[in-house]
């Protein structure tokens, strides 16, 4: 094969090296990959990338929401659910068979114009994989029933209870509806509508997959340690003997002309008002549709745009704003938006965001301002290619560009558009689209296709391949003269570098402070320092191709980087003026203190979050250091009493050296890093670091209901936990492969109850929250509002059979192992996700070997010590109840459910009324 994908990225990346302002060239970026043409129109596109012994395989289907008929909307979506539940040579879930055989980054979406299915498995599966999509392709209609079709009918119109649940989550469906008009494709939402849903039939279903699911309407693209001619034969036998079902009359471009301003105004329960603006704009992949991410970038991306510089940073008048290009297939959408600060005015903002957008129009962009947005998008779409498989890796490139636009090489137009976007395009572009818009009209004869004689058994699944090792990079450490401890990972292959320095602090840190601390100075640290300004850091990072940010959870504060290596030297210069020299600009802290407060009404709008604010004060009791919300955000007194002091205390106190340990991972050894690190780093002093007691936590009741009231909810959230052992006290292995039997994994007992039997919920399941110390065990459910009594007592039955009648078995065990030892290889894909797991070993203090060693550790793993674990971890008798819902619709169940007490409470955990319930001594008392 020619270059591999690496090494030309390496090469264009070095020419640029030492650039200040460095151009990229869309003729430099290649991603050689081979197409075949089965005889019956299934196009299969091959990628080689033997960095790891993992194989993506990504099926994209040419048809999405804009083919259906009206009064059938959501039939899209909701076959793609059907395609999960089982073929008729394979009729089981399909989740069962890729959690078994270690599938990774695995899902399926749909959109207005395509729907696909993913998933990266050891190199070793690819015949079981090519054996369930081909099966699905060809052999589905067979397994599906009535009752098949019942199951994910109810669990689709969940997922749209949750989407529309949440805040904001109703403008898609007005949007929509607003843009364009009754009877074009794109007037209706691709999840569909309630009464669409209800009234699916069998036979509607049947004729949807007759009409659309063959292989000339559709391209399979595989990504991975694979040959390509092999890859071929592999396809060719599967997929073969497939017929390539009916010629289909493809939708011409369809841009409505919206020639005058509409105004619609809703209500919905969100914490402040949104402004959002939007125009119909030319299909995906036209030079102007590319222009438009180039201006959307300009309005939103970064703290140099112009939306955000002024409405945000500047004006302070909106939170937080946002712009993109919707691309899709007969007309995109470009919109931009910007939330309105509480106790702001909605006209203001919506002025000057209309000034703004308008001053572009008609003055254009600055070549500056191209320059910075070229390079975030040459940048992104590197760092995409790192990946395999998932959204935006080589896998989806290749498959989307082939069904969008008949070439899978069509990225490199869409590139050579960036590129050659000048000032004057991107002008022209902005004041054409933003006032009117047009129609076009492209006819093509249908190709003719045949039938290939394949022979394939299906009466059972292919056998797995002979299984490849996990590859964990070797661990390098080093010590700076400062005490600052470095961990490198080493990795060849995209020149990408990430740095993660972790500071033994976090939100734990709280507790000698006051709650948001931590949050809220580490927020800052980013925000300006003694040799550049906010802004300056932000244009300075998009040159380089780099990203930086800061941040907290319960034990860990962090300052993050990830950056390309032609660009680290410049990129160490600004995270290391970031770490030294912060400045914590008054101006900066008064914007992000009202943004953290803000971020605290957001979250008790939020359900989920508003039962996350309050769990750990009633699992731990006051006064324990994690007994703050979790989210890290504080309470709005608490954040509102803070000072531009406090987060220079929290620095001077926490951001030492010697608090440090500073990983690595990337193309970059010791020897090249080392050097730099003594440079930037080796003069930062070190000093005296406080330490953090951890008293035994005050649960101070169990089997309690605390209620949260969230009136009009279509769904109740339902949290149920107690305490475990701090981080080392259990076998860590066997408490994850538990929590993956009862509710970590899709095909989990809990989610299998509460989802694909009884079809209250789209995802329930459970959890242990990291933390080093006493550690909350959690489950949770998002279910309909009429069925969360019921839930409650299926919750309860799924813990005490665990423990009791039911126990883990040794088929579900196996299962989870095996998943868990399959999905190795593809965990360590990206550099991030290397970063990560190394973080979590200097979080919890893990030998250097851990990784190496896992794969046998949970090989190893026996039944009797999952049950061991089970029993100490799985306490029904001391679980706590914490419940987000619309009271008036659920309270009258919740009384027969055996509480012994139930406390409504508000979203700071403050009782709003006495108990609702107590029990007799307690009343007596």
């Amino acid at each position: 094969m020619k270059k591999t994908l690496h090494l030309l990225l390496f090469c264009l990346l070095s020419q640029l090296a030492g650039a200040q302002d460095f151009q990229f060239r869309a003729a430099d970026i290649e991603i050689p990959y081979e197409k075949f043409v089965l005889p019956n129109g299934l196009t299969l596109l091959v990628y080689e990338d033997h960095k790891a012994p993992i194989v993506a395989v990504n099926v994209w289907y040419h048809v999405g929401s804009k083919n259906e008929k009206p009064g059938k909307s959501g039939f899209a979506h909701l076959f793609e659910h059907l395609m999960f539940n089982g073929s008729e040579n394979y009729n089981q879930d399909y989740f069962q068979a890729l959690e078994s055989i270690g599938g990774t980054d695995l899902n399926g979406t749909t959109s207005n114009d395509r729907t696909n299915y993913f998933q990266n498995v050891p190199v070793s599966a690819l015949d079981q994989v090519l054996f369930l999509e081909s099966d699905r392709m060809g052999h589905l209609l067979g397994a599906i029933d009535q009752e098949r079709l019942d199951e994910q009918r109810g669990v689709v119109q969940n997922e749209k209870r949750q989407g529309e649940n949440q805040p904001y989550g109703m403008q898609w469906d007005y949007l929509t509806k607003a843009m364009f008009p009754k009877g074009h494709p794109y007037s209706w939402t691709v999840i569909g509508e309630m009464e669409d849903l209800n009234a699916a039939s069998l036979e509607d279903v049947q004729e949807w997959f007759k009409s659309y699911y063959g292989p000339a309407n559709a391209v399979i693209a595989i990504a991975g340690d694979v040959e390509p001619e092999e890859v071929r034969q592999k396809v060719m036998r599967y997929f073969g003997d497939i017929p390539s079902g009916p010629t289909i009359e493809r939708q011409e471009v369809n841009i409505p002309l919206h020639p005058y301003d509409s105004y619609q105004v809703y209500q919905d329960r969100v914490p402040e008002t949104r402004v959002l603006f939007a125009w119909n704009t030319p299909p995906f992949g036209d030079r102007e549709d590319i222009h438009f991410d180039l201006i959307a970038a300009i309005l939103s991306n970064g703290k140099n745009s112009r939306l955000y510089k002024r409405l945000v940073y500047e004006d302070q008048i909106a939170s937080s704003v946002a712009a993109f290009e919707w691309s899709k297939e007969l007309a995109s959408n470009f919109i931009a938006l910007a939330n309105v600060k509480p106790g702001g005015d909605r006209e203001q903002v919506q002025q000057v965001m209309w000034e703004e957008i308008s001053r572009l129009m008609e003055e254009g962009p600055t070549q500056e301002e191209l320059v910075r947005v070229k390079a975030d998008y040459f940048a992104d779409f590197i760092k995409g290619m790192e990946r395999i498989g998932g959204f935006g890796g080589v896998s989806d490139i290749l498959a989307s560009n082939q069904t969008y636009f008949g070439d899978a090489s069509y990225y490199k137009k869409v590139l050579q558009y960036v590129e050659e976007a000048t000032v004057a395009d991107v002008q022209a572009t902005a004041k054409k689209w933003l006032s009117k818009g047009k129609h076009i009209l492209v006819c093509e004869p249908f190709p003719e296709y045949e039938v290939a004689d394949a022979g394939v058994d299906r009466s059972q699944l292919p056998p797995l391949g002979p299984p490849k090792s996990s590859r964990f990079p070797e661990l390098q450490r080093a010590e700076l003269s400062n005490g600052l401890k470095i961990v490198l990972a080493q990795r060849s292959g995209v020149p990408t570098i990430v740095m993660n320095m972790l500071f033994d602090a976090g939100y734990k840190t709280d507790f000698r402070s006051s709650p948001g601390t931590a949050s809220l100075a580490m927020n800052l640290m980013d925000e300006g320092t003694e040799n550049m300004n906010s802004l300056e850091i932000s244009e300075k990072l998009q040159l380089l191709g780099a990203s930086l940010s800061t941040g907290s959870n319960q034990d860990i504060s962090n300052v993050y980087m990830n950056t390309l290596k032609p660009t680290l030297q410049g990129s160490l210069e600004v995270f290391a003026d970031v770490l030294l020299n912060p400045a914590f600009p008054q101006k900066e802290f008064n914007r992000l203190q009202t943004e953290q407060i803000n971020d605290i009404k957001s979250e008790k709008s939020q359900p989920v979050a508003m039962a996350l604010r309050v769990m750990n004060k009633f699992l731990y009791g006051e006064g324990h250091p994690y007994s703050n919300p979790y989210t890290g955000t504080g309470y709005e007194s608490t954040v509102a009493a803070l000072t531009r002091e406090d987060a220079r205390e929290f620095y001077d106190t926490w951001i030492k050296p010697n608090n440090a340990t500073l990983v690595v991972t990337g193309d970059v050894s010791m020897a090249e890093l080392r050097p730099m690190l003594e440079k930037s780093l080796g003069k930062w002093r070190r000093g005296q670091v406080p330490e953090i007691s951890f008293p035994e936590p005050k649960t101070g009741t169990k089997n309690t209901l605390y209620l949260m009231d969230r009136p009009e909810s279509q769904q109740s959230v339902i949290i149920a936990g107690n305490l475990t052992e701090k981080y080392g006290d259990l076998p860590e292995v066997a408490l994850g492969q538990m929590v993956s039997i009862l509710g970590g994994d899709f095909t989990s007992r809990i989610n299998m109850n509460l989802r694909e039997d009884k079809h209250w919920s789209y995802g329930a399941g459970g959890f242990v929250l990291g933390a080093r110390n006493e550690r909350p065990f959690i489950v949770y459910a998002p279910v309909q509002t009429d069925k969360t009594a019921e839930s409650v007592s299926e919750i309860r039955k799924e813990l005490s059979e665990f423990v009791s009648t039911r126990p883990a078995t040794a088929a579900e065990l196996e299962k989870v192992k095996t998943n868990e030892v399959l999905k190795l290889p593809g965990q360590w894909e990206t550099n991030a996700a290397v970063a990560g797991s190394v973080a979590n070993m200097v979080r919890y203090d893990l030998p250097d070997d851990y990784y190496q060693h896992y794969d046998a550790n949970v090989r190893n793993l026996s039944l009797d010590d999952v049950r061991s674990v089970s029993n100490t971890v799985v306490r029904p008798a001391d679980v706590n109840w914490f419940m987000v819902g619309d009271r008036a619709k659920i309270v009258e169940k919740l009384d027969g459910l055996g509480f012994d007490q139930i406390i409504e409470i508000d979203a700071d955990g403050n009782p709003k009324t006495p108990a609702l319930k107590q029990t007799e001594v307690e009343i007596k008392n």
